[in-house]
Order: structure tokens, then C-alpha cells, then sequence
């Protein structure tokens, strides 16, 4: 496209609306526009790229992070911006991995039929990774339900097969970044159905989410590259 673009075409041909590009075209998150003699703003393919890489990028990061990102382009190296976006898809990665390793922990205990021997809160807050305080709180909110006994005069918590179960899919859920709500609910389902079919349901599409915008923040990189051409 050769000739010379209102706000209002490249707004649409973007996606954004009028008041945001003159918004990003302000500070700096895409190029500065020419003007005419009446003052208008005039747009060219450049525009059009640089606002294609920050729609991907606040898709896949969030708008302000996105709009810090695009803003260094004119002060920094394109190996900085790429080390950048590889700190950015280092983290999602992680975040995908931490998702992937809940719902194959909540595959493998949801299908728990139980047996492990009683633990102390002592012994499952070593074999969950968790402080003993996590456990309690776990408790208060009736996420786990360990039975109280007393030993050598002293009442302490004593965790068997079900709550063990519990505390196990809890830890895994809030892994996979579940609030204690959801916690919660998918807890309760699986009491009363025996199913985690909606609970692994939400993580794949926690997962898919996550991947949809590794692919755009990949996409968004090519942009960067050419956004000033």
C-alpha cells in the first residue's frame, strides 16, 4: 500500500480504534506520523506493521508491557529486543510447563484409589514441597480435612488416605495457578462425582491459552524487526 493513510484507515485496517492510534502514535509506540499542511496525521505500511507487532504483543504480554517493549526499539539494539522477547517466551514457557506438570499430577492423583500410609503434617509438608502453614490454611478453607489424634498427650493432625488425596490435588491445582475457589469446586466434584474432567478441562485450555500467545509474541518479534522498514 503506497499511498498515504488517514487515522481513520489505518485504524481500521488495524483493528484499533482512532482515539488509540493517535494514542500510540503520542508516545512513541509507533512511529510519528507526518503531517499535512492541515495538520492531519498521515500513516504508511510502517504504521500498519508497528501496530500489527504491538496488538501481537499485548496479546501475548499485556499492553503495557507491550507498549514499554516497542517504545526501546528506537533506543536499543535488535539484540536486545530480541534478548527481551526471549526473557518474555522463557517465562510463558514455564508457566505452559507448570500448567502440563498440574493436570499430569491431577491425572495421576485423581486417580489415586488410595492406600498410602497416615502422614503427620510434618511428613506431607516434605513430601508436597509445601510449608506446614500452607497445609493449615488448606485446612481452614476446607480444602483438606486431616483427623485430629492425640499423641503423647499432644492433639496433632493426622493426614490419611483421602485427605492426603486432597492435599495432593490441591497442591497441583495451585501449581497449575487455580485460585482457592476453584480449588475449591473441583475438589468438590471430584468428592462427589469422582470426576476431573471439568478440572483438567479448564488446564487445557489454561494450556492452550498460554500457547496462543507464544505464538503471538513469536509473530510479533518478525514485526518488530520490519516495524521501522
Amino acid at each position: 500500500m503506497d499511498r498515504p493513510l488517514s487515522t481513520a484507515e489505518v485504524a481500521e485496517i488495524s483493528g484499533c480504534s482512532v482515539q488509540q492510534v493517535r494514542r500510540l502514535e503520542t508516545i512513541g509506540v509507533i512511529p510519528a506520523a507526518e503531517r499535512r499542511p492541515n495538520g492531519y496525521r498521515t500513516f504508511t505500511e510502517v504504521h500498519l506493521r508497528a501496530l500489527g507487532a504491538y496488538r501481537l504483543l499485548a496479546a501475548a504480554i499485556g499492553p503495557v508491557d507491550a507498549a514499554a517493549l516497542m517504545m526501546r526499539r528506537d533506543r536499543t539494539s535488535e539484540v536486545d529486543i530480541a534478548a527481551a522477547l526471549g526473557e518474555h517466551a522463557a517465562s510463558l514457557d514455564a508457566e505452559r510447563k507448570q500448567v502440563l506438570a498440574a493436570r499430569d499430577a491431577l491425572l495421576t492423583v485423581a486417580a489415586d484409589t488410595g492406600g498410602e500410609d497416615p502422614m503427620t503434617i510434618t511428613e506431607l509438608s516434605q513430601a508436597l514441597g509445601v510449608p506446614a502453614s500452607t497445609l493449615r490454611f488448606w485446612e481452614s478453607e476446607g480444602l483438606i480435612d486431616p483427623e485430629r489424634v492425640v499423641s503423647g498427650g499432644v492433639r496433632a493432625r493426622l493426614y490419611r488416605s483421602l485427605a492426603i488425596r486432597d492435599a495432593r490435588i490441591t497442591a497441583a491445582l495451585r501449581a497449575g495457578g487455580y485460585r482457592i475457589p476453584e480449588v475449591r469446586q473441583a475438589l468438590g466434584a471430584l468428592r462427589d462425582l469422582g470426576d476431573a474432567g471439568a478440572s483438567l478441562t479448564a488446564l487445557d485450555e489454561r494450556t492452550a491459552s498460554i500457547e496462543a500467545r507464544l505464538r503471538d509474541l513469536f509473530r510479533a518479534g518478525g514485526l518488530i524487526v520490519s516495524a521501522d522498514r
